[in-house]
């Protein structure tokens, strides 16, 4: 008998790629928990993920729920992302979160940028009026003398939060 239409067992047949059962629940693990940030998500900001019908009915299901039904609906969610691409859904999040950390850094420019005004005072004023000739000088100026005197006598800092609500309306309604 001839044995020309097997391989020899030397041969080297496809390779195969093993995956191991603790990388297949990481990778289970990290769906869950995209679909758990998917849930966290405002109705307006979910609204920009880009979403099937049977996903975005599962997210808003599971915005509902409490305790025990939560959990089993953020499973059925981990469960339902094995079947669409998640890229487009973590470049979306991510472009979200951006937008807040965005927002956050201006936000500790300015409170940066009222520390100097309250240190550093006429000078930092007029750098001021350089960038927004529409601001009212006397009200900066009067503003800082008064969170200078409220330090001075250890009061609560009023005139500190009025000058960066005064900052804040300048520079981000820009």
């Amino acid at each position: 008998m001839s044995r020309k239409n097997q391989k020899a067992p030397w041969e080297p047949e496809e390779e195969i790629i093993w995956v191991s059962k603790s990388e297949m629940k990481r990778d289970m693990d990290a769906l869950q928990k995209l679909g758990e940030q998917l849930v966290e998500l405002k109705p307006n900001a979910l609204a920009k993920v880009p979403l099937d019908e049977e996903m975005l009915e599962a997210v808003k299901d599971a915005q509902r729920f409490n305790k025990e039904a939560r959990r089993r609906q953020l499973q059925r969610i981990g469960k339902l992302m094995r079947q669409v691409d998640v890229e487009p859904i973590q470049a979306a999040l991510d472009k979200l979160n951006n937008k807040h950390n965005q927002a956050t850094a201006e936000l500790k420019k300015l409170e940066q940028k009222r520390d100097r005004l309250i240190e550093n005072g006429d000078s930092m004023i007029n750098a001021i009026m350089v960038d927004h000739p529409d601001a009212d000088r006397q009200r900066l100026r009067q503003l800082v003398r008064q969170a200078n005197k409220e330090k001075a006598q250890g009061k609560p800092a009023k005139a500190y939060r009025e000058i960066f609500q005064y900052l804040k309306a300048l520079y981000l309604t820009d």
